[in-house]
């Protein structure tokens, strides 16, 4: 009995001898549980810029749709543009006929008021002529003429003069016509000119509109797109950066837990006395929680992390019957305990298992090993509570 009781203190000795063995951390270097915290911090910041990123991306593809659909407005903003310059271009050659026309028609008009001008001179000479020579009407001719081949001589120069008077006249009248044609022909020529100036002016003025138009959406789409660059790139540099603070703590970390691991090999393989908390349940290792339940990450971290060395015993929390064991996707070796009424534990990153699955176990009974199997930054046990399934805080059973 006396032998037994020796063997029992020396057990319970190792441990206490085995950690005050350990180098004390400096005045100025963080403890394990404030570099976790830091770790965890870390961890939420950089899934904070990996969330921001997600958004960047939905905000970048509504600013590609957005860049689309200038460059569809742009596309036919230029369309209408070479349509408009097409337009001008044929109005500015037709006010160039016109003014071509105008030209000719000006030229003639001072050619035919030269021409009337000469016509009335003329006209205005044979009335002057016909007054001084009081010439006699037909009566007086036949009355004085000495003989019949005298009175046709007579009429015959009547006839010419007659002849020639009424060609001066019809001269007179035909000049007058066409220079009141060619002033009406020459007024409808100049508001045709006015109207077409006018529509070219329409015309530059809607091109011009049409080249700002253009411009801004171009402004636009280019502030779209630097703005999209700009907030992705700063984006990524953060979260680049953060991620590099993040392996430089998970490295010290890893430090701090190979130290403890060379400390402690001793030790290894004991189970070392129970932990009873306040609750129904004992604690299943003995040890530090470097990382508590709650959100991490983007996401429920379901349990508590106990940091301990690799191959610590595990105990179970409680009585009850194992319903799981195996690997688990990021949990790596994982074992749950289904105890009575709704109530049951898990275990994970196990080194190795200590039961099997359908098993009966007893608390305090060792049912696995820690190590750092699945998804882990170093050895350490991941301990969860569970009630119809949905993970609860165990501190709540500790």
């Amino acid at each position: 009995m006396r032998a037994r009781l020796s063997l029992l203190a020396v057990l319970v000795a190792a441990p206490v001898a085995l950690w005050a063995l350990l180098p004390l951390p400096s005045a100025g270097a963080p403890s394990q549980a404030e570099l976790r915290r830091k770790i965890d911090r870390k961890r939420e910041q950089v899934d904070w810029h990996k969330g921001r990123e997600r958004i960047l991306s939905s905000d970048i593809a509504a600013f590609t749709r957005r860049i689309t659909d200038l460059q569809g407005d742009i596309t036919v903003l230029e369309t209408k543009q070479v349509r408009l310059q097409a337009s001008l271009d044929a109005k500015r050659a037709e006010l160039a006929r016109i003014q071509d026309d105008l030209r000719a028609e000006r030229l003639r008009l001072r050619r035919l008021r030269a021409r009337l001008a000469e016509a009335q001179l003329a006209l205005a000479d044979r009335l002057v002529e016909i007054y001084k020579a009081d010439e006699p009407d037909v009566v007086t001719v036949v009355l004085e003429a000495d003989g019949f081949a005298d009175l046709l001589e007579r009429t015959e120069f009547m006839q010419r003069v007659s002849a020639q008077d009424a060609r001066i006249i019809e001269r007179v009248r035909e000049a007058k016509a066409e220079a009141i044609r060619t002033e009406r022909r020459l007024d409808r020529l100049e508001e045709r000119a006015r109207e077409v100036a006018a529509a070219i002016e329409v015309q530059v003025n809607e091109v011009a509109m049409v080249k700002g138009q253009l411009v801004d959406r171009r402004e636009r789409w280019e502030s779209a797109r630097s703005e999209k660059n700009t907030v992705l790139a700063s984006t990524r540099e953060t979260r680049q950066h953060l991620e590099g603070e993040l392996v430089v703590l998970e490295k010290e970390e890893a430090r701090i837990l190979n130290a403890l691991r060379g400390a402690s090999a001793a030790n290894a393989g004991v189970a070392g006395p129970i932990r009873q908390g306040s609750g129904s349940l004992i604690w299943p290792v003995n040890g530090p929680v470097v990382s508590g339940f709650g959100m991490r990450w983007g996401r429920l971290h379901a349990g508590v992390d106990i940091a301990v060395p690799a191959g610590t015993p595990i105990r179970a929390a409680a009585s009850g019957r194992v319903v799981v064991l195996g690997v688990v996707s990021g949990y790596g070796n994982y074992t749950c305990i289904q105890h009575s009424g709704s109530l049951s534990t898990c275990y994970a990153h196990q080194s190795r298992f200590g039961t099997s699955n359908g098993a009966s176990v007893r608390q305090g009974q060792v049912i696995g090993y820690v190590g750092c199997t699945g998804h882990c930054f170093g050895d350490h046990l991941h301990f969860e509570t569970r009630v119809n399934g949905t993970p609860v805080d165990p501190y709540g059973y500790l």
